[in-house]
């Protein structure tokens, strides 16, 4: 006896829908798993953007799959399209190609017409060699490339959606997922096709006043389907075309329990209260110098000679110039650097967008396992977005992530200006950081000395000295406190007793 209850009225279930991969990294993890089987989509951008990058990479993952596969073009021949696949590497075998372009008879004077126009003539060819051809092939995914041409022949507006709708309702009942692309050449936003379209996904390219040009696109709509909203970076390389998904920290979940990863050094972690904790934020602050970058650096080694992985991200200087600091200041990063542990990458702001940088960074926490991560500097991070208003954004959602996947993120802040009270960071970052370390110069007997402190630590108890601070080829010395000192932060300390804290050969 069969016992399931029919389903209620108005609680029919409904099917998942079918994805279809876009064959495009990441760009199925903006669309929510990929593109809803059997629907007409639309990619458009202004030329150069990636629009037929992105339509072969949608053929190839179907013919891979072993689905048949048409491209349709109006407007670039099968030769330019074979150009585009090999200079990724591609080979195009299990696409079918099908040129709808005005052949060289239609500049002879025979062939122009008088007693119609020409759209009422063309348009008609156009459409009856393209259904011949889908009934004959049956794919299961189509481009039409592009619509401007497709805009052209049909001569005005009201044809033209009349010929899309016709187009949509006759690829309904064959199983078939559409992709039309658009160039944008038309006067003024055209919405007519996106209001027909199952989901709109659009290409930007943005070229600033120096460095490389960013692009980043944007899903405007996508019916019945959660999707990853706002922009996101992309760029396009031999290979194909990119996508780096907008990185929402809610998305991840934070760690059960948080413990201290030491410096090595046994003075620093004391000031530090036992060391930093993993699922934190520090930020190293100070005048250029100071040893910002060499204290992140002490934690990195002291991580890979636990066995950690640590990444570094370095904006103010090459890979080889921080072997050979570290090395004349007796840390030897060389071993670590080439066994893996520790994963050191030279950003250039002029080449690399936001958003790659992030996913660079995901990638080390989710592929290298990486328990620390240096960003070295913030005023590098914040050249590689001279144009972005919402820096402070966008740290706040990558220290989080980072937070919650267990990750101790130290940041280096370079402070204008070298000595004096009155010295500001390009960026304030100091109320997003778990914990903030202050490092300083001081002039005392004729000499320009340096201190360190911490201002601010969320994990924990801390000590509230200000303790010397030196650097040389014994490496990292951090001295005791500064006693009997007034105005140690100002830059020009008053003794006000007998001066401790000092070595002999300081004193």
């Amino acid at each position: 006896m069969n016992t399931t209850q029919p389903p209620q009225s108005g609680e029919e279930e409904k099917e998942e829908p079918v994805l279809k991969s876009t064959g495009v990294p990441g760009l199925d993890d903006v669309l929510g798993g990929g593109l809803s089987a059997d629907r007409l989509y639309l990619l458009e951008g202004q030329p150069g953007a990636g629009k037929t990058t992105i339509a072969i990479q949608f053929l190839l993952e179907g013919a891979a799959r072993g689905e048949p596969v048409l491209y349709v073009t109006l407007s670039e021949t099968k030769v330019e399209l074979l150009d585009v696949a090999r200079s990724h590497g591609w080979k195009m075998d299990g696409i079918d190609v099908r040129e709808m372009l005005p052949t060289s008879t239609a500049l002879e004077p025979d062939e122009q017409y008088t007693m119609f126009h020409p759209s009422e003539v063309e348009l008609g060819e156009t459409t009856v060699r393209l259904l011949a051809d889908v009934d004959a092939i049956k794919p299961a995914r189509v481009v039409f490339d592009s619509l401007s041409e497709l805009r052209l022949l049909a001569g005005s507006s009201l044809r033209y959606r009349r010929q899309i709708l016709a187009l949509k309702q006759f690829f309904a009942g064959r199983h078939c997922t559409v992709l039309l692309l658009d160039d944008l050449t038309a006067a003024g936003q055209d919405l007519q096709v996106q209001s027909i379209a199952h989901a709109v996904i659009r290409l930007e390219q943005i070229n600033p006043d120096y460095g490389n040009s960013r692009r980043r696109m944007v899903v405007t709509k996508y019916r019945g389907r959660e999707f990853r909203a706002g922009y996101h970076d992309y760029k396009i390389v031999r290979g194909g075309l990119a996508v780096f998904p907008r990185l929402v920290a809610a998305e991840h979940r934070p760690p059960l329990t948080q413990t201290r990863i030491p410096s090595g050094l046994t003075a620093l972690d004391e000031l530090l209260g036992g060391g930093i904790e993993k699922g934190t934020s520090t930020l190293f602050v100070g005048a250029p110098g100071t040893g910002k970058s060499t204290v992140a650096a002490q934690f990195a080694l002291a991580a890979a000679k636990r066995g950690e992985c640590s990444a570094l991200f370095i904006f103010d200087e090459s890979v080889s110039t921080l072997r050979t600091r570290c090395a004349g200041l007796g840390m030897d990063l060389g071993p670590y650097i080439d066994s893996g542990l520790i994963r050191p990458r030279q950003v250039d702001p002029a080449e690399l967008s936001p958003g790659e940088l992030v996913h660079e960074i995901r990638e080390a926490v989710s592929v290298h396992n990486a328990a620390v991560v240096v960003i070295d500097s913030l005023n590098g991070y914040l050249n590689a977005m001279p144009d972005e208003r919402f820096l402070i954004v966008q740290l706040h959602e990558l220290l989080t992530y980072l937070g919650q996947a267990g990750v101790a993120t130290m940041m280096v802040g370079a402070h204008h200006g070298l000595i004096g009270s009155q010295m500001q960071a390009p960026v304030d970052a100091s109320y997003l950081a778990d914990s903030v370390v202050l490092l300083r110069y001081y002039e005392y007997d004729g000499e320009v000395r340096q201190a360190i402190s911490v201002v601010k630590k969320r994990g924990g108890a801390h000590e509230r000295t200000i303790r010397s601070f030196h650097m040389g080829s014994y490496g990292i010395q951090v001295g005791p406190p500064l006693r009997n000192f007034r105005g140690v932060l100002t830059g020009v300390p008053i003794p006000v007793g007998p001066v401790t804290g000092m070595d002999a050969s300081e004193s």
